[in-house]
């Protein structure tokens, strides 16, 4: 035999190898074949869903990249919403999941600021410096759907009492004895008080009156930030004139910035807060009032026409007043031998941070 030589293959034709017979397919009765389409349909049916949710997994994929090369400083964080050209050329779907990773993860940096002390939040902003850009970027999210800015009623508040009366005048500004304002913004975020102060000067007529605003923050988000832990600022004792804290009384350790304010402020110098209204222990903050008071301020008006926030007022007294009512403790403490306020207050703290008690914090709900 050759050494190629194969049955059928034999070009003499003297043997052609026989056809392998196909088996012929079983009868299917009609039962079977009713079933099978039924089978087939549905199959087709989930296979296009599955299909479907590929192709929505594939576009989420791609406008939403996970961040997991970061280290986790407190909890596991949620991933960084990737940067995109333009909003516009995303898909409703791409827009929609993005919103919510940028939503996640403004209320986890948001939860770690109230949760942590203000020297831990200050180091965290130092070692991952974008998470103050995407905290201030949600938080003007938040800010759009409040009937107003506490800022801005900060800043009319300067406005209107700047322009109707005499600094150190009652109803005028607070001033140093050469009748300039002096103004620290504790936790000024991008300064935006400093900003619309600065026009406004530029803007009046009235030239005798100067106004100086400092502005203090985790991270110098412009020229008029000075990056600081809000509880030790660099100015001198009682150098301030007005001392403001807009939604800034953030960390488990947030008297100690009261403290700190009460150091700057000169006599007579006023103390401007504005907090969220459901951090308050109570309706009208009179414990918030009380605790203030044990550093020394007097409360000067409380206002909670807003819905979303309540502004406080307090001031330094001068020293004699001052020296009046540290007598008259003093006096009590005499016939009752107990620890005047401060003392109670900082025995309190020890046991319990005032983050868990006095303000809490400020979590927003998970959607």
């Amino acid at each position: 035999m050759s050494l190629f030589a194969v049955d059928g293959w034999g070009l003499e034709g003297k043997k052609v190898a026989e056809a392998v017979p196909k088996p012929k397919p079983a009868k299917e009765n009609n039962a079977t074949k009713k079933k099978g389409k039924k089978v087939n349909k549905k199959n087709q049916k989930q296979g296009s869903k599955v299909d479907q949710v590929q192709q929505e997994d594939t576009t989420i994929s791609s406008a939403v990249n996970s961040d997991n090369s970061k280290t986790k400083p407190v909890q596991q964080k949620p991933s960084k919403a990737p940067q995109t050209e333009t909003n516009s050329s995303l898909t409703p779907l791409q827009r929609k999941m993005m919103a919510k990773l940028a939503g996640s993860r403004f209320r986890w940096i948001n939860e770690q600021l109230y949760t942590i002390k203000s020297d831990e939040a200050l180091r965290l902003i130092q070692e991952q410096p974008e998470l103050f850009e995407e905290y201030h970027e949600g938080f003007r999210s938040q800010v759009q759907s409040w009937p107003e800015n506490p800022v801005d009623v900060f800043v009319n508040q300067i406005k209107t009492r700047a322009t109707t009366r005499h600094v150190n005048a009652p109803g005028g500004l607070p001033g140093l004895a050469n009748s300039r304002v002096v103004i620290a913004d504790m936790g000024c975020g991008e300064a935006q008080l400093a900003q619309d102060v600065k026009k406004f000067m530029s803007s009046i007529k009235k030239k005798k009156i100067k106004i100086d605003v400092h502005s203090f923050d985790l991270k110098k988000a412009n020229n008029f930030v000075t990056v600081a832990d809000i509880k030790n600022v660099p100015l001198a004792d009682e150098s301030c004139t007005i001392v403001i804290f807009c939604l800034a009384l953030m960390g488990t350790n947030f008297l100690d910035f009261i403290r700190e304010a009460y150091r700057l402020l000169a006599p007579r110098g006023e103390l401007w807060i504005a907090e969220i209204k459901s951090r308050l222990s109570d309706e009208k903050g009179t414990e918030f009032i009380e605790v203030l008071k044990s550093f020394g301020f007097f409360h000067k008006s409380t206002d909670d026409s807003n819905k979303m926030f309540t502004r406080f007022e307090f001031f330094k007294p001068p020293p004699d007043i001052l020296a009046e009512r540290r007598a008259k403790e003093e006096k009590k403490r005499k016939f009752v031998e107990k620890e005047n306020k401060l003392e109670a207050l900082e025995t309190k703290r020890q046991k319990r941070p005032e983050g868990e008690w006095l303000l809490k914090p400020c979590i927003y709900k998970r959607r």
